[in-house]
């Protein structure tokens, strides 16, 4: 493919409560047997984009070493590959990411010695499948400057997370709001841009002259009116996993049918780092309903309409129902857990109850998430 990917991976999210506070988001286990940062690599491996970076800083350790082979994603080729950024300190920077485009400002020979015409720029935490290629046809199609990939919300779900857009007939951004407080707009941007590479250098060179960090306050927004932005709507599945409510959502939407099929069994795959794990023990006595259950776990009592993922040991007489279980999480006998995320790592102690009142806890015992 003509573009060189970048993938911003580094950011933190308060939304996600005690999800983020020892991983990235990027880092965080989607769907029993994937983490979030997998759809968009999977999504260049797909598009032939051949050289991707990752820029990542915040608790990128556990997202590290996820990424520390590029084999599953079929970069590991003598032409191209993946490279994971983090901040450096040089004799001419001493600050770690200040933002989007600060981060792309810090890794700028990066771009510099690309030979690609265009770069594609995704964000690693959510979950879709996309053909870059169709974007870049439509990019080059409008003679479009800057290209956002667009997605109308459907009822109920909140766009003021998210930066919303308006356009006109021909799809040219009129207005950019970032994370308004109050919106009409159900058409928000997904942080999936695509520009020529050149013209990306420029800008970024331009905000690092006047100390502007962010790229979309201090590009998309700024240059709205100099520069032709255009909007690519896409209508297939798409949910951003910042915040605890859609990263529950995100989970629980894999128990249907139709959204199960689409990433496991269409194509094109979506890969992941492969882990040497038996597949998943069901004892006498276990019950399992409408779930998904990883590899290398142990049930031996009741799960209802929940996501268990991977060495996850049920106790006898234990219920889960409507539930997210994340990796490498022990549930003594007779727990019970409902409407909740159980953060990876955890000891559920034998004969206790966890259930959300409102909205969905997350239950942390032992905070030693990875």
């Amino acid at each position: 493919m003509r573009a060189v990917g970048l993938i911003l991976a580094g950011g933190s999210s308060r939304r996600m409560q005690e999800l983020t506070r020892n991983r990235a988001a990027a880092a965080l286990p989607v769907a029993s047997s994937y983490r979030a940062i997998d759809f968009a690599l999977s999504n260049m491996m797909n598009s032939r984009v051949q050289k991707v970076a990752v820029l990542t800083q915040y608790n990128a350790r556990s997202l590290n070493e996820h990424l520390n082979s590029s084999k599953w994603w079929d970069f590991g080729r003598k032409q191209g590959g993946l490279y994971v950024f983090t901040p450096t300190i040089t004799v001419d920077n001493g600050y770690w990411y200040r933002g989007t485009a600060d981060a792309i400002a810090q890794n700028l020979d990066f771009l510099r010695d690309c030979h690609e015409p265009y770069v594609i720029i995704a964000s690693g935490d959510a979950v879709y499948k996309m053909d870059y290629n169709k974007v870049l046809e439509y990019h080059t199609e409008k003679k479009s400057d800057i290209t956002v990939v667009v997605k109308e919300l459907g009822p109920g779900e909140d766009a003021t997370r998210f930066g919303t857009v308006k356009m006109d007939e021909s799809g040219r951004i009129e207005e950019f709001e970032e994370k308004p407080m109050v919106t009409s707009s159900k058409t928000v941007s997904t942080g999936i841009y695509v520009m020529r590479r050149r013209q990306l250098i420029d800008l970024i060179e331009h905000c690092a002259e006047e100390e502007r960090f962010d790229f979309v306050n201090d590009i998309l927004i700024r240059y709205k009116n100099l520069k032709r932005i255009y909007g690519y709507r896409i209508d297939s599945y798409w949910k951003n996993i910042a915040a605890v409510d859609s990263y529950y959502q995100a989970n629980m939407d894999f128990l249907k049918p139709e959204i199960r099929n689409y990433f496991f069994k269409e194509m094109p795959v979506v890969c992941s780092k492969v882990a040497d794990l038996p597949p998943a023990k069901y004892n006498p006595g276990a019950v399992v309903r409408n779930s998904l259950v990883g590899s290398g776990s142990i049930i031996n009592g009741i799960v209802e309409n929940s996501v268990v993922f991977k060495k996850v040991f049920v106790g006898n007489n234990c219920v889960i129902k409507n539930s997210v279980i994340l990796n490498d999480v022990y549930l003594g006998d007779n727990a019970y857990i409902e409407n909740c995320i159980v953060d990876s790592r955890n000891t559920i102690r034998a004969n206790t109850r966890h259930v959300a009142g409102k909205g969905i806890e997350v239950v942390v015992e032992e905070a030693k998430s990875k």
